[in-house]
């Protein structure tokens, strides 16, 4: 069950909105994720649908009234199949795994990501967040920012079959 905002809307900042999501912003979602690629992975839009259900938190950041970007988490327990949620199943109790976090190209370098982990930290009741992000292929940016916010390296693993190779890096609450 998502914990979090439940539909209620509040202001993070001027002009931005973060609120939980709803059915009718999935299209917009599917195409920012896609537009991520390869630094996530492409998913259809029932496995989206199946976020509603199965996360603890998903959340959209609103920019002046367009769907800027989106946040979906995991809490522990999940029958969600991932080499990486399945890394941090076997190695934490409490845990919050971050599956994907992706902003629109043209609201990047606004703080959107920034204030969507801010909730996350704030609104947690685990003790840690988990995420991996690609060495290979490279995202030396989300690595960084990542870095930026306090996360650390615990690990790195091959996924999908090899054709990805990832830091799994943790933040303590």
């Amino acid at each position: 069950m998502m914990r979090g905002v439940n539909f209620i809307t509040f202001l993070v900042k001027t002009h931005m909105n973060v609120r939980s999501v709803s059915h009718i912003d999935l299209e917009k979602i599917r195409e920012l994720n896609e537009s991520a690629l390869p630094h996530v992975n492409s998913i259809p839009i029932s496995e989206f649908q199946e976020f509603i259900t199965i996360s603890s938190f998903f959340l959209v950041a609103e920019e002046e009234g367009q769907l800027a970007g989106f946040l979906i988490v995991l809490g522990p327990g999940q029958s969600y199949v991932s080499e990486n949620y399945q890394y941090f199943s076997e190695h934490y109790s409490s845990f919050d795994y971050v599956d994907r976090i992706v902003i629109g190209e043209a609201f990047r370098g606004k703080g959107l990501g920034s204030q969507l982990y801010k909730y996350l930290f704030k609104e947690s009741q685990e003790a840690c967040i988990t995420c991996e992000v690609n060495i290979k292929p490279p995202n030396p940016k989300s690595i960084q920012f990542h870095q930026m916010l306090g996360f650390e390296e615990v690990e790195r693993q091959y996924s999908e079959e090899g054709k990805k190779y990832v830091s799994l890096m943790v933040k303590k609450l």
